[in-house]
């Protein structure tokens, strides 16, 4: 079997149809007449991290609170390592983009007096099963966006130190797609799969973050040069165990605290509530024999119990069918927590491709919103929509200024052979096998869950020549249909963001956020000499260390390259 080229041509090239990339859209289409292209690997109905639903807005600016006390807030909990003029950007628009989901038909819980029922400081209850529909459902109404579902794209086309389109290929028939586009806004989202996961074998997908986002943007970006940022702030999801369910709506939702296995709130022993330190404390727990702990959640109310069961069923069920399967809910046996793998996200941790305020990334004609674009931690899915727009209208300005280029024949079709190559004949590796080996260095030798996430620059040595050794074995892997392709191309990926990430990890000689970064042979935290981004760049097959000084909330911070 071969693939053959399909040619098309746009205005604008949106890669990724979740939650950034709909809203791109969106925007594009309705203050535009430009023709607009989504490419989604699955399907937009359910793709991306809101596929299964959502039952909170995290970033919303509640009365009494402002942009710049949200900004407060991201910069306490990142220890700094923020940038500050994209968390404000972003931050000044939550409530905008929270109006727009409403009018879709997002439903939004209200009080009696008809304003939103807060979950905290920053955060809304809604009825969010179907959010994803929602936004799918706008796109798709629109004349001027044509989604293409079912097509993975791998690679930038780069003509001039320029991204001109993208390639991809349909995981349904025999097309090589190479999509000539004015303009590209990456909207992937993160990476997940690339540790050791909580569960073994057939659960391994049950996992916190998407398992079906593995960190293409990221890749793309990386093997075109493109500068990237703060990997090494991984994020750890602390969890319910097992179901890998989201502990904030028990947290937040009937004040429960976090206790170990003798009932002793522990959290506050070791320091300021931040994201990270919820993680770290019950690691530290367990460590000392302390284990297991769990959230306090026996004696809660039955109305308690019942708003408890509702909301996981709108993003976690599996949570809600434990509880009635052992016939015991939160309010009879407190909830067992448990730390997942690390993950590179630019949602919740700051990793990502190094943007400006207009979300350009250092590639001409590149935007990155989501997921995807680094520096701006807390974003959640407001701060996701946000972007999307911020990205569409910074790519709509710059395809008016714009010629289009015309992308180079033999390049397009040395990438079909090099495609066509891996659907030949066949490999001594499964590409489970190299999967598994590269989920097992990571965890082994740069900090996952059998090392409770510490890593030392020996380690991080082991695994950096293992990971070049598994990306020169995954040429090798062959495929025998479109869906296996797809997996080669996912490890791929995978192992250019390990790659990035050791390298980042090493590159950070303190400890800044416990847990999520935590180095054994820095364990303090160094603001003399760390108060920075380490950035990076692949040049020449080397990874090479950027660091770059903070930009703070009054500073508007735009490439010169």
């Amino acid at each position: 079997m071969k693939l053959v080229t399909e040619i098309l041509k746009t205005d604008l090239l949106i890669i990724g149809g979740g939650t950034a990339g709909c809203f791109a859209a969106l925007t594009a289409a309705e203050n535009s007449d430009r023709k607009v292209i989504i490419a989604e690997k699955a399907n937009i109905k359910r793709s991306g991290c809101l596929a299964a639903g959502v039952n909170a807005l995290n970033a919303y600016i509640i009365q009494g609170e402002t942009p710049e006390s949200y900004l407060d807030y991201v910069i306490h909990d990142a220890e700094g390592i923020v940038r500050e003029d994209l968390v404000l950007t972003m931050a000044e628009k939550l409530n905008q983009v929270t109006h727009k989901l409403e009018q879709l038909g997002l439903v939004i819980l209200k009080d009696e007096k008809g304003h939103y029922v807060s979950r905290g400081k920053r955060n809304i209850k809604i009825n969010g099963e179907n959010i994803k529909p929602i936004l799918a459902d706008a796109v798709t109404e629109k004349q001027n966006i044509t989604v293409l579902n079912q097509v993975n794209i791998i690679d930038y086309i780069v003509k001039d130190e320029k991204v001109i389109g993208a390639y991809g290929f349909s995981l349904d028939s025999n097309l090589f797609y190479v999509i000539h586009a004015e303009a590209v806004i990456c909207s992937t989202g993160g990476a997940a799969g690339i540790y050791r996961p909580n569960n073994p074998g057939f659960s391994r997908h049950k996992m916190w973050y998407s398992p079906f986002n593995t960190g293409a943007g990221y890749a793309m970006g990386i093997r075109a040069g493109a500068e990237m940022t703060t990997f090494e702030m991984r994020f750890i999801a602390l969890r319910c165990k097992d179901t890998i369910a989201p502990t904030g709506t028990i947290a937040q939702g009937v004040g429960a605290q976090q206790i170990n296995s003798d009932g002793e709130e522990y959290e506050k022993k070791y320091g300021s509530f931040k994201t990270c330190n919820r993680l770290y404390s019950t690691v530290m727990e367990n460590g000392k024999g302390k284990g297991p702990c769990y959230l306090n959640t026996v004696g809660i109310t039955e109305q308690q119990e019942k708003d408890l069961y509702k909301a996981y069923l709108n993003m976690a069920p599996a949570q809600t069918l434990r509880w009635i399967e052992k016939g015991k809910g939160p309010s009879s046996e407190n909830v067992e927590i448990e730390g997942t793998e690390p993950y590179i996200v630019g949602g919740h941790t700051a990793s990502g491709y190094w943007v400006d305020t207009k979300r350009g990334t250092t590639l001409e004609g590149l935007y990155a919103a989501g997921d995807v674009a680094g520096g701006c931690p807390q974003k959640y899915v407001t701060g996701a929509l946000v972007e999307g727009e911020i990205a569409a209208f910074s790519a709509l300005e710059y395809v008016k200024h714009k010629a289009v280029t015309t992308p180079d024949l033999a390049e397009t079709e040395w990438k079909l052979k090099s495609v066509n190559q891996l659907l030949e004949g066949s490999s001594d590796f499964s590409i489970e096998d190299l999967e598994e080996a590269m989920q097992k260095t990571m965890d082994d030798y740069a900090g996952g869950l059998s090392t409770h996430y510490i890593y030392n620059k020996e380690k991080l040595k082991i695994a950096s020549a293992r990971i070049d050794e598994l990306i020169q074995l995954s040429h090798s892997l062959r495929a025998k249909d479109q869906h296996e392709l797809m997996y080669i191309y996912e490890l791929m990926d995978r192992l250019y963001v390990a790659k990035v990430l050791i390298k980042h990890l090493e590159g950070r000689k303190e400890t800044r956020w416990h847990s999520f970064q935590e180095n054994a042979d820095y364990p303090q935290k160094d603001d003399i000499n760390f108060l920075k981004y380490v950035n990076s760049r692949l040049e020449n097959g080397e990874i090479k260390l950027i660091y770059r000084d903070l930009v703070k909330r009054d500073e508007h911070y735009e490439h010169k390259n």
